[in-house]
C-alpha cells in the first residue's frame, strides 16, 4: 500500500536530507493521528504542494503533533511543458469531476470557464464558492494521488478573457471540438511552453465560442469518434497528451 501523504507549508522542506526530521501539527496531524491512525515506524510521505515531497516514517504520534524521520526525498520537478485545463462549468457536478480526474492525471492548472452553453452560473458570492469547492477537489485528487506540485486553480473566465490567454506568448491552445476534423492524436506537441485544453459544458462549444477562440491561436480538434461528456473529455485528452510526453518514461514517484 503506497504511503500517505501529508502537507506542510512552502519551504518547509527546504534543504532537508535523510535523518532530518519534520514535524505535522494542526489539522494534519490530527488527521494522520485519529483518522489514519498512523502508528511509530509507518512510512509517510510529506509534500509542499510546490514540488518540494519527502519518504518518512514515524518516530511519535499525538493527535496535535506527528513527529518524522526523513528516509528520501522525492521532489516533483516543474515539468517543462505545462498541461492546462480550461474547463467549462457544468451542471450535476461534471465540471468538478472533471477536476478531479485531470487532478488525479497530472494537470498543473485548471481554469475555469463560463461558456456561453453553461448552465451553471457563478455570479457574485457564488464565485468564491464555487472556487472553493473546486479548490477542495484539487486538494482531494492531490493527497489522494500523491502529488508533490498541485496544479495552480485559476480565476473564472468569460470567453473574451480566455481568448486574451490563448494569444500569450508560449501558449498552444487546443479547443475539444465534436466537429473538429483534425485529431488531438496526431498534432505536434511543443516541447516546452504550455498547452491549453479547452472543454466545453453538457451543450458544447458555440460555433461564436469556437470562432473566437480559433482566430486568437486555438486549434479545434477531437480526441475520437465518440461524442464525450464534460467530466471526460478533458482527462482523456490530458492523458492522451501525457502518454506522448511526460509518460514516455516510468520515472517520478506515481
Amino acid at each position: 500500500m503506497t504511503a500517505p501523504l501529508f502537507l506542510v507549508d512552502p519551504g518547509v522542506l527546504d534543504g532537508l536530507g535523510v535523518d532530518d526530521d519534520v514535524a505535522l501539527t494542526g489539522s494534519e496531524a490530527h488527521h494522520a493521528a485519529t483518522v489514519v491512525r498512523l502508528q511509530t515506524g509507518e512510512e509517510v510521505l510529506v509534500a509542499d504542494r510546490a514540488g518540494a515531497r519527502v519518504r518518512t516514517v514515524a518516530a511519535s504520534v499525538a493527535s496535535d503533533l506527528v513527529s518524522l524521520r526523513v528516509t528520501g526525498r522525492a521532489d516533483e520537478p516543474a515539468p517543462s511543458l505545462r498541461l492546462t485545463l480550461v474547463q467549462a462549468l457544468a451542471k450535476d457536478g461534471r465540471d468538478e469531476d472533471a477536476v478531479e480526474a485531470a487532478t488525479e492525471l497530472g494537470v498543473d492548472g485548471v481554469i475555469p470557464w463560463q461558456a456561453d452553453r453553461s448552465i451553471v452560473r457563478w455570479k457574485g458570492p457564488k464565485v468564491d464558492k464555487g472556487r472553493r469547492k473546486w479548490a477542495n477537489v484539487i486538494e482531494r485528487a492531490a493527497k489522494q494521488s500523491r502529488r508533490g506540485r498541485w496544479p495552480d486553480l485559476g480565476e473564472l473566465v468569460t470567453t473574451a478573457t480566455l481568448a486574451e490567454t490563448c494569444r500569450r506568448t508560449g501558449t498552444t491552445p487546443f479547443v475539444l471540438h465534436e466537429d473538429a476534423t483534425t485529431a488531438l492524436a496526431g498534432v505536434d506537441l511543443p516541447e516546452t511552453g504550455e498547452i491549453l485544453l479547452v472543454v466545453g459544458p453538457e451543450g458544447g462549444i458555440s460555433p461564436d465560442e469556437r470562432d473566437l477562440l480559433v482566430a486568437a491561436g486555438a486549434r479545434a480538434v477531437r480526441l475520437g469518434p465518440q461524442i464525450l461528456r464534460a467530466s471526460t473529455a478533458g482527462p482523456a485528452a490530458i492523458a492522451a497528451i501525457s502518454t506522448r510526453t511526460r509518460w514516455r518514461s516510468a520515472g517520478g514517484h506515481r
